[in-house]
């Protein structure tokens, strides 16, 4: 018989969640048929777990449901759970554990307490988006399962990335500039830029130690121009791309989003020297 994860109509981001964990991380589940219920019931009113081939997940208060328990969990976390007992590597992975706390909160509201919870900013969110599909039309049941499940490999990546720029924070470069704190990386990741500024750097230089490429970033709400950094740069590698956006802040020798700009020859040291007296 075919692997059946079952589930609740109108799902929402926890039974998702659920469902991609197991078909994600567990090989028979891997290309399991997703079937739904009303909330709450089992599929053809079986007894819940009395088959290895029917898993029900956030409905018939089985191994894999939560609402009959009083801790405050998900079902998404108890499959996670599951899976760890059964793949030990499971449990030293940061970015599912991030994940899960995030849907785990939502699945109890905690976006209330969130910082300025009525902004419209959080509409953005996946379990909003979802849920706006649904109501727009534009995603029966299985739509939702199937998007949900894409966007949260998606958001899975991210949150690998943010990970391991956490780390790379602490080997970068810091330096001080005529505008504050700055700081450089010699990594692959640019995620590290966005997350230092973040964390508080006025200005940030990334060099990438494949392509060559170098990237400087400041701040939105910083006062730099860099444009005078532009020419001594330009002057020192004249062969080089370098792009000035237009507000000042952003100057860019290589980009994802223009792979026929040429990278540079100068070191990250060089870099920071420059922009240290620019």
């Amino acid at each position: 018989m075919p692997k059946l994860i079952v589930t609740h109509f109108n799902p929402d981001l926890d039974a998702v969640c659920a469902v991609w964990l197991l078909r994600e991380f567990d090989q028979q589940f891997k290309n399991a048929q997703v079937v739904f219920v009303p909330a709450g019931e089992t599929y053809q009113g079986q007894k819940v777990d009395s088959s290895p081939d029917v898993v029900h997940v956030d409905t018939g208060l089985g191994q894999f449901d939560h609402h009959q328990l009083k801790e405050k969990t998900c079902a998404a976390q108890l499959v996670f759970n599951y899976l760890k007992s059964k793949k030990k590597h499971l449990k030293d992975e940061k970015a599912l554990v991030q994940l899960i706390e995030v849907v785990c909160e939502v699945d109890h509201f905690g976006e209330c307490l969130w910082p300025e919870p009525t902004s419209f900013r959080y509409d953005f969110f996946l379990s909003e988006v979802l849920k706006g599909l649904k109501l727009s039309g534009q995603a029966e049941d299985q739509g939702i399962v199937d998007l949900g499940s894409q966007y949260l490999t998606g958001v899975y990546h991210c949150i690998k990335v943010k990970l391991k720029a956490i780390e790379e924070l602490k080997e970068g470069y810091p330096f001080a500039s005529k505008w504050g704190e700055a700081i450089g990386f010699l990594t692959q990741n640019s995620a590290v830029i966005k997350l230092a500024q973040k964390k508080g750097y006025v200005l940030v230089v990334q060099k990438d130690p494949e392509t060559e490429h170098v990237r400087i970033k400041a701040r939105p709400d910083s006062a730099i121009d860099l444009t005078a950094a532009k020419e001594r740069l330009k002057n020192l590698d004249p062969q080089a791309t370098w792009f000035l956006h237009i507000s000042k802040k952003m100057l860019l020798n290589g980009s994802t989003k223009n792979d026929k700009m040429k990278p540079s020859k100068l070191s990250l040291k060089k870099v920071i020297e420059v922009l240290s007296v620019s």
